[in-house]
C-alpha cells in the first residue's frame, strides 16, 4: 500500500479508530492496532509528507538540514522571556515519523526512578517492569553507536572524561538501565535507533510503517493520510465524535470515528488542537473568545523540557562534522507570568541542575579561569536553549484528585468519552534522559489498552 493525500467523502464514516498525528507515537499505534485488530479500520492523519524512500530524511548524517526546513519543520519560536535567552527556536517535525524522522535518534530506556515517580502521581500500571517489557518489544533497531562511526576525537573525549572524573567507560547504557533501573556514574557512547550498515534511520515510521507501505506486511485495514491538517476535535454530549480536517487539495472534511479518536500530535500541537476546539482552561479560552466545550485546566500547562547550554573550546585540530530537567513548570500557549514559571524566578533547583556540569566539563578541558557559581548561572541562562524535548502539556495523573491531570492512567481525557492522548504531552514529569524511547513505549502501551477494550488479549510471555 502507499500513503495517500486524499480520502473520499464516502469514506469519512467508515473508520473505527482515527489517529491524529503520524509521528513517533502515531506510527506505532497505527501499526499495532492494524495488527491487533485486523477487522477494524484505522486511519492515521499526518500533516506533513511521507518520508518513505526520501533520503533527505532517512540519512541520519543529514539531520541538521531538517531543522528549520520549511517543508519538514514547523519551526515554532518562543516569545521573549524575562530571564535568560530571549528567543528560542523550537523545532517540531512535519513529516511521517514525527520527531523520530527529525532528531538524532538518541535512545535511552526509561529509568526506574521516573516510573516510580509517575506511579506516585496516579499513573497506575506504568511501572518499570511494564516499561521494560514494552521497550523489549520495540521494532526499532537500537544499539550503541557502531565502532565505524566513532571518530577519534569523540573516543579521546570519552577516555579523557573517564580519567579526569575517575568513572568507568560503559559500552551499552541501555543494558545498564535494563539491569539496574538506572545509570551509575559512567561515560560512553549513546545508543542510537539506526541501521549502521547504511546510516539510515530506524525511526517510528521506518520500523512500524515502511514495511506496510512496501507491502512486506499486509495491513489492508490501515489508511495513511498525509498532507492533511486537522483543525478541530468534534464533541457532542461530552463524546468525541471525530475531527475536522483539510486535505492537501483544500477540500474540507469531517471524519467520524466509530470507536475512538487518539490524539498523537505531540506536546505542542495536541494541546493547541484541544484549545482551538474549546477544550482547556475555561478562563483562558473565554479570554480568547473561544467557546468553551470542556473546562480542563491542565491543557497546555506543565510544560517540561531538557535545557542545554553550549560550552565552547578552542581546539588544536579539526573537528569531525556533527550535524537536564526543569522542576518548575510553565504554560505553553497563553503568555503569562506565573510566579513559579521556570526561568522567571531564577528557580535555584533549575539553575543548579542546569549549570552544575559546567565545572566537570572544565575538569576535562579547563578554561583559563574557574568562575563563580553566580557567573556560571548567568552564562548558563543567557545561552540556554532547548534540546527539543517539550513534554507534559496534557499530563497523565490522578484525575480525581489532581485538577491539572488531563488524562488518566488509561490515557483517556478527563470528562470526555471515546478519546485518548498518546504522546510526550502525557508525561507528568520529565524523564531523566532523552525521551524518544519513552514515547515509543507509551505508544506500544496505548495500542494494547485500546485493543484490549476491543477484545484483543496479549499473549502471556513464554517461560
Amino acid at each position: 500500500m502507499a500513503t495517500t493525500d486524499h480520502i473520499s467523502a464516502v469514506d469519512v464514516n467508515n473508520y473505527d479508530y482515527v489517529i491524529v498525528g503520524g509521528g513517533t507515537a502515531g506510527c506505532v499505534i497505527a501499526s499495532r492496532l492494524a495488527e491487533y485488530l485486523p477487522r477494524m479500520k484505522i486511519l492515521v492523519i499526518e500533516a506533513g509528507p511521507s518520508d518513505y524512500q526520501d533520503d533527505r530524511i532517512l540519512l541520519l548524517k543529514d539531520w541538521l538540514s531538517l531543522l528549520g526546513s520549511q517543508e519538514f519543520d514547523y519551526d515554532y519560536g518562543t516569545v521573549e522571556q524575562p530571564m535568560g535567552n530571549s528567543y528560542i527556536r523550537h523545532s517540531r517535525a512535519k513529516v511521517l515519523g514525527g520527531c523520530s524522522s527529525h532528531n538524532t535518534l538518541i535512545s535511552f530506556r526509561t529509568f526506574e526512578y521516573d516510573c516510580k515517580l509517575w506511579e506516585s502521581m496516579g499513573c497506575k500500571g506504568w511501572d518499570f517492569e511494564t516499561f521494560t517489557r514494552l521497550a523489549d518489544n520495540l521494532r526499532n533497531t537500537i544499539q550503541p553507536v557502531h565502532l565505524r562511526h566513532r571518530n577519534q576525537l569523540c573516543k579521546d573525549w570519552v577516555e579523557s572524561c573517564s580519567t579526569a572524573l575517575k568513572i568507568p567507560v560503559v559500552e551499552d547504557f541501555n543494558k545498564e538501565i535494563r539491569e539496574k533501573g538506572k545509570l551509575t556514574e559512567c561515560v560512553g557512547f549513546f545508543s542510537i535507533s539506526y541501521n549502521p550498515e547504511d546510516g539510515r534511520r530506524s525511526s517510528a515510521s521506518v520500523a512500524y510503517i515502511h514495511p506496510i507501505i512496501s507491502g512486506d506486511e499486509k495491513r489492508p485495514n490501515l489508511t495513511i493520510l498525509t498532507n492533511a491538517w486537522v483543525s478541530r476535535v468534534n464533541v457532542k454530549d461530552d463524546t468525541v465524535t471525530g475531527v475536522s480536517l483539510t486535505l492537501k487539495s483544500g477540500e474540507k472534511l469531517t471524519v467520524n470515528a466509530k470507536r475512538e479518536t487518539i490524539l498523537c500530535a505531540g506536546s505542542v500541537d495536541t494541546p493547541r488542537l484541544l484549545l482551538l476546539s474549546g477544550i482547556g482552561p475555561q478562563k483562558q479560552l473565554s479570554s480568547l473568545s473561544i467557546p468553551v466545550v470542556k473546562d480542563i485546566p491542565g491543557v497546555g500547562e506543565n510544560l517540561l523540557d531538557h535545557p542545554e547550554t553550549i560550552i565552547i573550546w578552542e581546539l588544536n585540530r579539526p573537528v569531525p562534522p556533527n550535524q537536564t530537567t526543569m522542576d518548575s513548570d510553565a504554560g505553553i500557549f497563553l503568555r503569562r507570568e506565573a510566579p513559579n514559571a521556570a526561568g522567571f524566578d531564577g528557580d535555584a533547583a533549575d539553575v543548579m541542575m542546569h549549570c552544575y556540569q559546567i565545572p566537570f566539563c572544565r575538569e576535562v578541558a579547563p578554561g583559563p579561569n574557574l568562575t563563580t557559581d553566580e557567573e556560571l548561572s548567568e552564562y548558563g541562562r543567557r545561552v540556554a536553549h532547548t534540546v527539543y524535548h517539550p513534554a507534559g502539556t496534557t499530563k497523565m495523573g490522578d484525575v480525581l484528585n489532581d485538577p491539572y491531570a488531563v488524562v488518566d492512567s488509561q490515557l483517556k481525557i478527563r470528562g470526555l468519552k471515546k478519546v485518548r492522548i498518546a504522546d510526550a504531552g502525557v508525561f507528568p514529569t520529565m524523564p531523566t534522559a532523552n525521551p524518544m524511547v519513552t514515547v515509543l513505549t507509551i505508544a506500544e502501551r496505548a495500542a494494547e489498552l485500546i485493543a484490549e477494550e476491543a477484545g484483543w488479549r496479549r499473549e502471556a510471555p513464554r517461560l
